[in-house]
């Protein structure tokens, strides 16, 4: 068994509002500074640490994890699962 460390990303589809990312955005323009940034998107990320044979059985398992747990919904999230050697 290895090591590996799986990051899950979980961001709105493109289309879905993000209230959280236009008021970052709302708040850089109001404040006048950096006048150059048009758009800013927010996510979330989860980190998880599992042993497994390899690495696709790695993102596998956390995928069904993540499915399981309902921690994201499916209708208006993007999901991204990166796995990584520790």
């Amino acid at each position: 068994m290895t090591n590996y460390q799986v990051h899950v990303t979980i961001e709105n589809k493109p289309g879905i509002s993000d209230p959280e990312g236009k008021t970052i955005l709302n708040d850089l323009v109001m404040k006048g500074t950096h006048k150059n940034i048009s758009q800013i998107k927010t996510a979330k990320m989860l980190k998880f640490s599992i042993d497994e044979t390899d690495k696709e059985t790695a993102q596998s398992k956390i995928k069904e994890i993540c499915d399981e747990l309902r921690i994201y919904n499916p209708m208006v999230s993007v999901v991204k699962i990166d796995v990584f050697d520790v």
